[in-house]
């Protein structure tokens, strides 16, 4: 009985050993298998804790904070390219989050990401060939299958060089947002040591043969670095405006030209130019040239900026279908803006706005149901107690969506206006809200076209800037010359009779304006 007893102890045993040593092996093996994965370069992040959060649940909060807050346009189509800036996401992460947002559940398999180079200076393109970079959020591979085919097309201009990426923040701050809005994919990290038009070309020439319809094109850049903010807005918007043309020549001349033009404390207007051309080459020739503008600002308008040296930021989508007739919004002109209700939509947004403001500091999330809305036009908000004014403020410039405008105005009539105190909580079931709506601006040829009591105008030239609303003339009782006179000298700071000058850029508006019905 001992006998059988230990012959069975003995197999009982023996099968221990026999899973004991599969189990070895097997744990042998997963462990060279890692040590073969780890052999592969990991770029570990550099501007984590400085650019953006250092720690995975602070930057998951940041950024998906960022993306909830922000509401772009729809588009339609696949999205191939997009064009966003890389500052710190306090100043430029907001504008960012525009174009990201668009890209949510868009089925994406390579992202390209381009800029020049901000730490190392050399001829030629750096690729990160394999291996991933690193963020707090995770490890984000490298398509070292995609970026072997690009060395191909050029190997003595594509190549290697990691110390051109080490301390790039320009591709870095890119990849958190691509983790929270993107699955399953990989990156092809390239670096512009100098900008080059013939580098743009061959490394278009590439992209052209390997992309498909999930790859995507990152054009990392800012814009116009340290003017004052009015010049810096004014640049960036005839930079936004050649890009919006989907044409690399016109990117070319339009920088060539501000390059000339002495704008005030000026150093670059596109830092990463080179990236912002390769993809509009690509897009020129793959038809996915289909330009949507999304949002722009500058750090003057981050809560830490400083509005007397700005850098500006824009973000843009390409698609190669764009929308169909049916889905663009109505084209609007001086006589058609809005229609009953599309007004009201806007007067209960500016009333949903300041109550939610005043009683929280919290601006509501809106969503227009009409595509009217989305456009960019200036307006003024306007609100009044018991028939007293008691704030308005408004916005000229047509660079944001209108239902934006209406929100960031509301909030400013009623805690900004210097000429009141802000609105309390208490006074909020007394006020009325009345609102503006200024029609695009029109160039005109002469002051002939312009009808007083009808047409607001501005004036403006090089960086010399002046408006008038429509109804300064009804009120003042001036005629058509003592109104120009008085915009030209009071407003623009030029000469009296500036508008008679050929040089001056006149433009007029009309503004529609609307209220709450009295209770």
């Amino acid at each position: 009985m001992e006998k059988k007893f230990l012959v069975f102890g003995n197999k009982i045993l023996f099968s221990i050993l026999t899973l004991l040593s599969v189990f070895l092996l097997l744990t042998l093996d997963s462990s060279l298998s890692s040590a073969a994965d780890s052999s592969l370069p990991i770029r570990k992040a550099a501007v984590a804790g400085g650019f953006y959060p250092g720690s995975k649940p602070e930057l998951e909060n940041f950024v998906d904070t960022m993306l909830r807050q922000t509401t772009p346009p729809v588009i339609k189509g696949n999205i191939r390219g997009i064009i966003v800036p890389h500052a710190g996401y306090i100043y430029s992460g907001p504008v960012a989050a525009y174009a990201y947002k668009a890209l949510k559940g868009q089925d994406i398999k390579t992202v390209i990401i381009l800029s020049n180079s901000h730490t190392d200076w050399f001829s030629g393109i750096s690729i990160y060939k394999e291996g991933s970079f690193e963020t707090p959020l995770g490890l984000v591979e490298i398509d070292k299958a995609f970026a072997e085919k690009i060395m191909a097309a050029s190997p003595k201009v594509i190549i290697e060089r990691p110390s051109a990426h080490m301390r790039e923040h320009t591709l870095e701050v890119q990849l958190p947002f691509l983790q929270r809005v993107l699955k399953n994919f990989k990156i092809v990290p390239l670096v512009f040591g100098n900008d080059d038009s013939a580098l743009t070309t061959l490394l278009a020439d590439a992209l052209k043969k390997n992309i498909d319809d999930k790859t995507l094109i990152v054009a990392s850049t800012d814009m116009s670095h340290y003017p004052p903010y009015d010049a810096a807005s004014t640049a960036d918007h005839q930079t936004i405006q050649a890009i919006q043309t989907g044409k690399a020549e016109n990117l070319d001349a339009t920088l060539k030209k501000l390059g000339g033009e002495r704008v005030p404390n000026a150093e670059t207007f596109l830092c990463g130019v080179s990236g912002v051309r390769t993809l509009l080459l690509v897009s020129q020739t793959l038809g996915f040239s289909n330009v949507h503008f999304l949002n722009y600002a500058n750090s003057g308008d981050s809560f830490m900026g400083d509005k007397s040296r700005v850098v500006g930021y824009s973000s843009f989508a390409f698609t190669k279908s764009g929308e169909s007739e049916a889905d663009k919004p109505k084209p609007l002109s001086e006589e058609n803006l809005l229609n009953n209700a599309e007004r009201e939509e806007l007067l209960a947004m500016a009333r949903s706005t300041v109550e939610s403001y005043v009683r929280t500091q919290k601006v509501p999330t809106l969503t227009p149901t009409s595509q009217t809305l989305q456009q960019k036009l200036g307006a003024f908000v306007t609100l009044n107690e018991y028939g007293q004014l008691r704030g308005c403020i408004g916005r000229f410039e047509p660079d944001i969506p209108l239902y934006e405008v209406i929100s960031q105005m509301a909030i400013a009539a009623a805690t900004q206006d210097p000429r009141f105190r802000p609105v309390s909580p208490d006074e909020l079931g007394k006020l009325e809200y009345e609102i503006s709506v200024l029609s695009p601006l029109r160039d005109i040829e002469s002051a002939d076209e312009i009808v007083i009591g009808k047409h607001g105008v501005t004036v403006s030239k090089g960086f010399h800037h002046g408006v008038f609303l429509p109804q300064v003339a009804t009120e003042t009782g001036w005629s058509k010359e003592e109104f120009l006179s008085e915009l030209c000298s009071q407003k623009a700071g030029l000469p009296r009779n500036c508008w008679k000058d050929p040089s001056v850029k006149l433009q007029v508006f009309t503004a529609e304006v609307f209220s709450e019905e009295k209770k």
